[in-house]
């Protein structure tokens, strides 16, 4: 008897698996049904949305006129899971309701610098460049953190993919995790607005070792009267600019202030005959 139970108990050990292990995750796969929830739990109509996975940097500055988000499947590799689909496609959602590509159109249009002004600038270009793209991946981020929240979804995954990625030389001398000033940014963030959030933690290595760089952060900053004043000041201020923004694009059908100025531009002036 005892034999035959062994074997049973063996033979299920076995299966068990094996048919595991032909079960992985693809959050390629999952972005369209997450992406919708994203947009439904937030009030944000999903009807002709279509949510598209890209090898190339995602170009979303066209949201307006064909409703696609395109998603990045280099971004994608990092997510283990919804939560973590959640935050690469709330992300990039965060970047249409902020507008950025139509103001980076903007800006393009009204800026055109001459060859010699580029050629002569182009290490102040180039920084320029890399600032504002941390800025608008930041305004981003902080936004993706309330569509998350409202979804269901835990916010802190969005710190987790990207520390993810693989971090610069600078991070490896300076011992932080990769993009640890985005990632400090979202932490801060939930911290002011989603307290009761970090008390749900996040069951991860990546996590872990997070918290380790942040904890130091938060002592020094405490430690400092003026940092902790201007964290305060930082985060009433983005508490408020992200909730505003995700209201006016939703009362504007799904337009962000910088699409509206955008086509305003490109509208042609019409011509009057005598």
């Amino acid at each position: 008897m005892k034999k035959v139970l062994l074997s049973l108990f063996i033979a299920i050990a076995v299966a068990i698996p094996a048919s595991a292990a032909t079960t992985t995750y693809s959050s390629a796969a999952r972005v369209q049904e997450v992406g919708e929830k994203l947009l439904t739990s937030n009030g944000i109509p999903k009807t002709n949305v279509q949510f598209m996975v890209v090898s190339d940097t995602p170009n979303n500055s066209e949201f307006v006129n064909n409703k696609v988000i395109n998603v990045s499947s280099a971004e994608l590799a990092f997510a283990g899971n919804d939560n973590e689909t959640a935050a690469v496609v709330a992300t990039e959602i965060g970047h249409i309701i902020m507008g950025h590509g139509s103001k980076n159109k903007v800006i393009s249009m009204l800026t055109t610098p001459t060859t010699t002004e580029v050629q002569t600038n182009a290490a102040v270009q180039t920084f320029a460049s890399n600032y504002k793209t941390t800025k608008q991946d930041k305004e981003a981020d902080l936004v993706a953190v309330n569509l998350m929240v409202n979804a269901g979804y835990n916010p802190l995954a969005l710190i987790v993919v990207l520390t993810k990625q693989t971090g610069t030389y600078w991070d490896t001398l300076a011992g932080r995790p990769a993009n640890a000033e985005k990632a400090m940014n979202v932490y801060d963030y939930i911290s002011y607005v989603y307290p009761n959030k970090l008390k749900v933690g996040y069951g991860c290595n990546e996590y872990r070792n997070f918290l380790l760089y942040a904890d130091n952060q938060v002592s020094l900053r405490k430690e400092n009267k003026k940092l902790t004043k201007l964290y305060n000041k930082t985060y009433t201020k983005a508490k408020k600019k992200t909730a505003n923004n995700i209201t006016k694009f939703k009362t504007r059908g799904g337009i962000s202030g910088w699409d509206a100025v955008y086509g305003l531009l490109n509208t042609p002036i019409p011509t009057t005959t005598k």
